[in-house]
């Protein structure tokens, strides 16, 4: 059986879930591995068949996702071309994790593809909706990746066909303390913006994990170094608290590790609103920026955080055997049940 695997390359929640996943589906058969995007730091321990440009979201420096910078590095004849040539009729079974190339070719070539992924579920009826629609994000998830099949992670799960993040085993099997630090990863903040609104918390010890530097720095109670998944899992493993973006993977970590968490979504990145939505119905505190109006927030939650108690156990294989056993005999994309995701 020949397997395609096709990752969304922006950050590194889609490629941390890719190591546990890849195994369990080279149980299956042959596994090829598509990853299009940039942002990502993290590299696969597996070998990559096709690297593609794809369609990246570009972080800013203020807080959000620069659409600008998004659009202007878009190579659209490029992202055409890849989806024309990617040869997906050859394959047995196609599953995507929010990756559009393999979706879009796909979509255009009748073949059927299985979305495995967090967008799955996030836009899901019934879920928490933060308190403003976001139109023209909404419009971008649903038009991003299209699947014939749906199946989704979230923080809980909500309904059918919705299942409990994958925890890597790197994460599983870490030695939890607790050395008073809190560990940041905002990787929309320059390192100064992060220095100055820090630094207002003089008797807090911050471990910043950051995409704008290169070598390891420290200011007064403030310790930046660059992204490195192993010293950034030890660092949450032994912390204090996370405070981070309202992405997927390291606040679902922050919680299986038993870390109280702040979240503060992107701007212009309405999955992560709809993300902090859901944190906020489970209790965690949630702040829009790092203007001063939030400081006394965070202090709030550095004096009297809570832990929020989950269950997230191991059942990637399983999840993995369910979907291969259930759709390795699709055939065509079948528009009636296509969800654009």
């Amino acid at each position: 059986m020949k397997i395609l695997y096709a990752i969304q390359g922006t950050g590194n929640g889609h490629l941390s879930r890719a190591l546990d996943i890849v195994p369990c589906l080279q149980k299956h058969g042959e596994v090829d591995i598509l990853v299009s995007g940039s942002q990502g730091d993290l590299s696969l321990p597996f070998s990559v068949k096709y690297k593609l440009s794809g369609l990246s979201f570009i972080f800013g420096k203020s807080g959000g996702v620069s659409l600008w910078k998004t659009f202007a590095r878009t190579n659209i004849r490029k992202l055409i071309r890849s989806i024309k040539n990617l040869p997906v009729e050859d394959y047995n079974l196609v599953i995507t994790d929010f990756e559009p190339v393999s979706a879009w070719a796909c979509y255009f070539k009748n073949k059927a593809c299985i979305s495995l992924s967090h967008q799955s579920a996030v836009l899901s009826p019934g879920l928490p909706r933060p308190e403003h629609a976001d139109m023209m994000g909404k419009l971008l998830l649903n038009n991003y990746a299209p699947s014939s099949a749906q199946y989704g992670f979230h923080f809980s799960p909500f309904r059918e066909n919705i299942f409990t993040p994958v925890i890597r085993s790197q994460v599983r099997t870490q030695e939890l303390s607790n050395q008073g630090h809190y560990t940041v990863y905002l990787p929309s903040y320059d390192d100064k913006r992060l220095i100055n609104f820090l630094s207002e918390f003089p008797d807090v010890k911050w471990d910043v994990f950051s995409k704008h530097n290169s070598k390891l720095s420290r200011t007064k109670n403030i310790t930046i170094q660059p992204v490195n998944g192993e010293k950034f899992t030890a660092s949450m493993a032994s912390s204090a608290g996370v405070l981070c973006g309202a992405g997927f993977e390291t606040p679902a970590e922050a919680l299986f590790l038993g870390k109280k968490l702040m979240v503060i979504p992107m701007k212009n990145q309405y999955e992560q609103h709809l993300n902090a939505a859901a944190l906020k119905a489970m209790a965690v505190p949630v702040i829009k920026s790092l203007k001063p109006r939030y400081k006394s927030m965070i202090e709030e939650w550095l004096k009297n955080g809570q832990k929020i108690s989950v269950n997230y156990p191991d059942i990637t294989q399983q999840i993995v055997d369910m979907i291969v056993n259930k759709h390795k005999g699709d055939s065509t994309f079948d528009s009636d049940e296509a969800l654009f995701i």
